[in-house]
């Protein structure tokens, strides 16, 4: 069965001083399209590493990464950034919009930046919007929408490019409980509509929103069981 991650015997090292750090621990982690998966560890686990090694913006020292059968591991960084563009939708945990642009503006930029004509970028923006709910804000910056909000905005402007897998680094961090709830339900609706979903989360209740969780602990990775 093809899948979208197939990682086989990564390992990834830091120089620090006149040592070097065993970050990541011969990992091996296979996602299937349409699986919605949580790696969660504590920090300083290696989980931050292996999000950088899945989302294409660190390559591992050895072993193996296919992205959609795409050999990561062998790609030069030109190549990476066009994976990143488009193959990955980010989510972070900060939402990472630009203060000075409205919310329209945040999620059609990105898609600018691929290549998109305005208004094929405008037009799948648009969907993304209606489909979360965000009909009412599209000219508002971010500073006026609540923490939930914004989130929705970043997995709007994540989403606007179908990516083949979506990237969470702690999606509920900086949201309230009720907020953190509401995010982590959105998740798994579009689980269910299809979307391959990677969340890092140091939280065992917000992993548990997940179809399969993974433990990261020193650098090594456990199958839930």
């Amino acid at each position: 069965m093809q899948q979208t991650i197939d990682i086989a015997n990564v390992n990834k090292y830091y120089k620090i001083g006149d040592s070097r750090l065993h970050v990541l621990k011969n990992v091996s982690l296979q996602v299937q399209p349409g699986e919605f998966l949580a790696i969660l560890g504590p920090s300083g686990s290696g989980k931050s590493t292996l999000m950088n090694v899945i989302g294409c913006m660190d390559k591992a020292d050895s072993g193996t990464y296919y992205l959609n059968q795409i050999p990561i591991h062998e790609a030069k960084e030109r190549q990476l950034c066009n994976i990143r563009n488009e193959q990955i939708g980010f989510i972070f945990q900060k939402y990472h919009l630009i203060q000075t642009y409205n919310i329209l503006q945040n999620i059609v930029m990105p898609l600018l930046v691929r290549g998109m004509s305005l208004k094929e970028a405008q037009e799948a923006s648009m969907d993304m919007i209606r489909m979360l709910g965000l009909e009412n804000r599209i000219s508002h910056k971010p500073r006026e929408l609540s923490g939930g909000q914004q989130q929705r905005v970043a997995i709007a402007r994540a989403l606007a490019g179908n990516p083949a897998l979506l990237l969470a680094d702690e999606p509920t961090g900086a949201l309230d409980q009720n907020s953190g709830k509401e995010v982590l339900k959105l998740f798994r609706r579009l689980n269910e509509m299809g979307n391959t979903i990677v969340m890092i989360t140091h939280d065992l209740n917000v992993a548990q929103a997940a179809g399969r969780v993974v433990r990261i602990v020193d650098g090594e990775l456990f199958e839930d069981t």
